[in-house]
C-alpha cells in the first residue's frame, strides 16, 4: 500500500463552469482518491449551499447580506477548524471564499478580509482550481443547463458570469494556495479532472502536508 491519499481541493468559479461535474469526477478519480473495491465518497462541500434561509435558492455563505456577515465568518471559522482537527482526509470544496469576496464586490461593494482563511487553508494543503470559459462559449453552456435547471431566470443575463469570472480570476491571483486555471469551454469533464490530478501529483498536493 502506498502513501494515504488526503488531497484538499477548492474549485472556484462562476456558473456554467463545470464545478460540481468536476468534483464528483475528482471523487471517482483512482490516482486522487485511490482503487475502490466498492462504492463510497469523499465530503463534498460548498459555501453555494444556501443554509441560511429557509427556501430554494436562498441566502448562504456565499451572497449573505451585510447584516449577516458575522454569522458568515462565524461559519467559515468552523469550516477550516474542522480541516484543521481532519488533516489526514480527502476534502473536495465546491466555492468557497473567494465566490464569497467577488459576490459581495459586486453586490454590496464590501472588500471582506478572508485572507486569514486563506492562510489556513494553504497551511493544511489546499489546492484552488479555478474553473473558466471563453466568453464566446457561455451561450451554448447556458443551452444544455436550461434542460434541467429548475430556475430558468438565473441565466438570462451571461454578461453577469463573464463579469464574475474576471472577478474571480483577479482574486484568485491573491491566493497563497497553489493555483491552477482550467478552461472547461469544450466540456470535457475528464480532461479537466485529469489534469487536475496530474497537477496536485506533480506539486505534493495528493498526500498531506
Amino acid at each position: 500500500m502506498g502513501p494515504k491519499l488526503c488531497p484538499k481541493v477548492i474549485l472556484e468559479g462562476t456558473r456554467l463552469t463545470h464545478k460540481t461535474d468536476i468534483a464528483f469526477r475528482l471523487n471517482e478519480h483512482p490516482e486522487f482518491v485511490g482503487p475502490r473495491k466498492y462504492r463510497y465518497h469523499s465530503p463534498i462541500v460548498s459555501a453555494e449551499w444556501c443554509a441560511l434561509t429557509n427556501q430554494p435558492w436562498g441566502r448562504g455563505l456565499i451572497n449573505f447580506l451585510p447584516e449577516e456577515a458575522a454569522r458568515a465568518v462565524e461559519a467559515y471559522h468552523t469550516w477550516v477548524r474542522l480541516f484543521e482537527l481532519l488533516p489526514y482526509y480527502s476534502w473536495i470544496v465546491d466555492r468557497f471564499h473567494i465566490s464569497t469576496r467577488a459576490y459581495q464586490l459586486a453586490t454590496h461593494r464590501i472588500e471582506y478580509d478572508l485572507g486569514w482563511l486563506d492562510e489556513r487553508l494553504a497551511n493544511l494543503g489546499f489546492h484552488l482550481v479555478l474553473c473558466t470559459r471563453r466568453g464566446d462559449s457561455f451561450a451554448a453552456a447556458r443551452a444544455e443547463r436550461l434542460k434541467v435547471s429548475g430556475k430558468p431566470s438565473q441565466y438570462d443575463d451571461l454578461t453577469v458570469f463573464m463579469q464574475e469570472q474576471e472577478t474571480l480570476r483577479m482574486l484568485s491571483g491573491q491566493t497563497r494556495m497553489p493555483r491552477l486555471e482550467v478552461d472547461v469551454s469544450d466540456g470535457d469533464i475528464d480532461a479537466a479532472a485529469d489534469r487536475i490530478v496530474a497537477w496536485m501529483r506533480e506539486s505534493g498536493g495528493l498526500w498531506a502536508k
